[in-house]
C-alpha cells in the first residue's frame, strides 16, 4: 500500500484509530507488564526478609522457664 503523505499513513486508509489505539495498547502492556512484575517482586523479598527477620528474633527470645 503507498502513501501520498504522512496524514494518509497515519490515517491508515480510515483505520488509523483502530490501528494506532492497538499499538498503543500493546506497548502500554509490554511497559507496565515488566514494571508491575518487578515491583511484585521486590514486595515478595520485602515480605520474606520481613519474616525471616521476625523467625530469627523469636528464636533469640528466652523462652519461659529458661535461665
Amino acid at each position: 500500500m503507498n502513501w501520498g503523505s504522512a496524514s494518509e499513513f497515519f490515517a491508515m486508509g480510515g483505520y488509523g484509530l483502530y490501528v494506532w489505539g492497538s499499538y498503543g495498547v500493546t506497548l502500554l502492556a509490554m511497559v507496565a507488564e515488566p514494571w508491575l512484575t518487578a515491583r511484585q517482586h521486590r514486595q515478595a523479598l520485602a515480605a520474606a526478609a520481613e519474616a525471616s527477620f521476625e523467625e530469627a528474633a523469636l528464636d533469640d527470645a528466652p523462652r519461659s522457664g529458661e535461665s
